[in-house]
């Protein structure tokens, strides 16, 4: 999978257990909604995304390299 199919994979994953966590647990956990939102757009504007960082040296750091 390629690195910016995994971070979109990443984000949504986030948002559908935050909103699962919301409904299940309390409503606090909408923050979590509302940070990977905020994280999407300051990305989209600065091309600065802390995903990317932690995911290309944990799983993508040979591949990127190359």
């Amino acid at each position: 999978m390629a690195l910016e199919n995994s971070i979109r994979l990443l984000a949504g994953l986030m948002i559908l257990i935050s909103l699962m966590l919301y409904y299940l647990h309390s409503p606090y956990w909408l923050l979590l909604t509302a940070f990977v939102g905020l994280n999407l757009a300051q990305s989209s504007i600065t091309g600065l995304c802390p995903a990317e960082t932690i995911l290309k040296r944990l799983f993508f750091g040979k591949k990127a390299a190359a």
